[in-house]
């Protein structure tokens, strides 16, 4: 990363953020039943994967409940916010080629990453910029459990304020 200012909060400002360098996230998180209650329950999804140990233990392959994908979603890219966008993110734009390829189980520890993978300046907007992020995320024994590009629309580098005396 180019040591750029960053903002007060913390985030990278456009300018920052390098095509092809890796953060790896200090934040890790242990994830527990509660988690995958509340979320499931505040999301509105009765889905038995998440929130019966029994129907899991009889009727699944994982014998237990698994962690719900977009609490695991919502969770990478949490961890991500303090090391790159906190302060700088204009919105979010969109989010692609979200994938989940191993499951995730109360008790997991997460850890994450995030990859650089493009940027451009804004056309319409001269103060913001593009980044693509890919978003990584890892349970403690290192096996990827969730991935995804997110397009975030964040703002420039202000410029130095000059006092003419």
């Amino acid at each position: 990363m180019s040591e750029l200012k960053r903002h007060q909060r913390g985030g990278i400002y456009f300018e920052g953020f390098e095509i092809g360098a890796v953060i790896e996230h200090r934040l890790t998180r242990t994830v527990t039943q509660m988690d995958n209650m509340l979320f499931s329950n505040m999301t509105l999804n009765p889905q038995p994967l998440h929130i019966d140990a029994h129907f899991c233990e009889t009727e699944t392959e994982w014998g237990r409940p698994l962690m719900n994908s977009l609490f695991t979603l919502g969770l990478m890219i949490g961890i991500s916010v303090n090391d790159t966008t906190v302060g700088t993110t204009i919105a979010n734009l969109g989010m692609t080629d979200v994938t989940f390829p191993a499951p995730l189980f109360e008790g997991d520890t997460v850890n994450c990453t995030t990859e650089i993978v493009a940027k451009r300046e804004s056309r319409s907007r001269p103060e913001a910029g593009i980044v693509e992020f890919l978003h990584r995320a890892y349970k403690q024994d290192g096996t990827l459990v969730a991935q995804c590009r997110r397009q975030a629309f964040m703002r420039r580098q202000p410029a130095p304020v000059t006092l003419d005396v």
